[in-house]
């Protein structure tokens, strides 16, 4: 096997550790939330919270909109911004796209979009290699793994039977911006890989903070 590519910290936003990048990290994974709920999901104090969503607000990476919810005053949800987003990983998509637009301008838009599937089927087939008597649940928290090293932030729930694969992050939105045909073989990548149908019912490029997948093994 040649030698591996980097792989990007999904963990924390780049160039944010430590509270603060525990803070967008939480945002990343659920938007609109209350200063008082990330300090309960953290285990820190509120006014530490506080602080650092100040600090955060000042740089221009979160952001809050009031909403009532009930009797009193009315809460600050804060969610990040479109600068706190870019934070997060995007890996190569600057070196992809600039592969891509020139594979585009030499051959054509099918030349690219053929190099990207074979890209993913090659994947597919060692990942598939890999799981031959895994069970249904631990294939689901591998592809989790795999999608997370490579800046997906994906967490993975269910059993043998049925399960959510969760991705809060899109590692080459701009590129799946630019070619959508690459979302269909995603899909098609982890059915083939988990051996289950997949259904997305969540989709970052539509708007949503995550690509959820529904899944639901076959029965060997």
């Amino acid at each position: 096997m040649g030698a591996s590519l980097p792989i990007a910290d999904s963990s924390h936003p780049i160039g944010h550790k430590g509270q603060r990048g525990s803070v967008l990290v939480q945002l990343k994974r659920t938007p609109r939330l209350a200063a008082k709920e990330l300090a309960l999901r953290l285990g820190v104090s509120i006014n530490a919270v506080r602080h650092h969503l100040k600090e955060l607000e000042v740089e221009g990476l979160v952001r809050y909109e009031r909403e009532h919810r009930g009797v009193g005053a009315p809460s600050f949800l804060y969610s990040l911004s479109p600068t706190g987003e870019a934070l997060f990983p995007r890996r190569y998509e600057e070196t992809l796209t600039a592969l891509l637009d020139s594979l585009v301008e030499r051959e054509g838009r099918d030349a690219a979009l053929g190099l990207l599937e074979a890209h993913i089927g090659g994947l597919a087939r060692r990942l598939t290699a890999e799981m031959v008597g895994v069970r249904p649940a631990e294939r689901l928290q591998v592809v989790a793994r795999v999608r997370s090293e490579q800046g997906y932030m994906a967490e993975a729930t269910g059993g043998n039977a049925t399960g959510i694969l969760t991705e809060h992050n899109c590692a080459i939105q701009s590129v799946a911006q630019r070619f959508p045909e690459i979302c269909a073989a995603e899909a098609r990548f982890l059915a083939e890989v988990l051996g289950a149908e997949v259904d997305r019912r969540e989709h970052i490029l539509s708007g949503c903070p995550s690509c959820e997948y529904h899944v639901r093994f076959k029965e060997s």
